[in-house]
């Protein structure tokens, strides 16, 4: 599948807690954690499970930067 987004992490699943209609997935992207809020349909569609490959894709209008 080709895709137009540009920001595109690859990684692997370390952990995916399903509830009742949505599931949280966390991505390993290089040692840093991404969180994705998607549905329990799209889990098993894509057969996402811990240590799977994943690309996660970020599609915003505004990033925010911060620092200490």
């Amino acid at each position: 599948m080709k895709i137009s987004a540009r920001n595109q992490l690859r990684g692997t699943v370390v952990s995916v807690k399903e509830g009742a209609v949505e599931a949280q997935v966390v991505l390993d992207v290089g040692g840093q954690h991404i969180v994705s809020v998607v549905t329990v349909d799209a889990v098993k569609e894509l057969g996402l499970s811990e240590g799977s490959p994943a690309v996660a894709v970020v599609k915003a209008d505004s990033v925010m930067l911060a620092v200490d």
